[in-house]
């Protein structure tokens, strides 16, 4: 689910206009704010790579930011997931991508 402008959410993956979200095993979930640079780099990342993940804006949804902090254990954005595999942040995901961990990652079941 992405936020659209307006906190609004849409049910679209996170791709880019015309692309095809590859299909991936396992769920990829970013906890986001709409500001965040950091977002805005894994977003690219996941976008790149064709996967579709599901976006929840803390900001703007009730409860979702606590929820967040229960699962990671952590207050900053964003905190990804991959199944119940947590992640990380931005750096995190980058760091998973180059040591060539995150395309099995995606591709679990």
């Amino acid at each position: 689910m992405n936020q659209q402008p307006g906190g609004q959410s849409s049910d679209s993956p996170g791709t880019a206009p015309g692309d095809q979200p590859k299909a991936s095993g396992a769920a990829v979930v970013m906890y986001t704010r709409s500001w965040c640079p950091y977002c805005e780099r894994a977003r690219e990342l996941l976008k790149s790579k064709g996967v579709a993940f599901r976006e929840i804006d803390i900001e703007t949804q009730a409860g979702q930011r606590e929820d967040m902090i229960r699962r990671s254990g952590r207050q900053s954005v964003p905190q990804i997931f991959i199944g119940e595999h947590h992640v990380g942040g931005s750096d995190e995901l980058y760091a998973l991508d180059a040591a060539g961990g995150l395309d099995p990652l995606l591709q679990q079941r």
